[in-house]
């Protein structure tokens, strides 16, 4: 009857580890929650990827041009 308590105390060991994992998973979730808002305030409207860049033709690089004016 000895192993049974061992497996009982290693299971309820393993329960305990579970659900404090849970815990500190939960706990990323919202501070991950609070943390991507304030990222993006600070970029303002705007992607930064994207800024200056507008639709439609790019103009082409300096390097590019023959001398022709459009």
């Amino acid at each position: 009857m000895a192993n049974k308590s061992k497996a009982t105390f290693r299971k309820m060991e393993k329960e305990k580890a579970r659900q404090q994992k849970q815990r500190d998973k939960e706990a990323r979730r919202l501070q991950s929650k609070t943390v991507i808002p304030e990222a993006s305030s600070k970029f303002g409207d705007e992607d930064p990827d994207i800024a200056g860049i507008r639709p439609g033709p790019q103009p082409l690089p300096e390097q590019w041009n023959d001398g022709e004016k459009e």
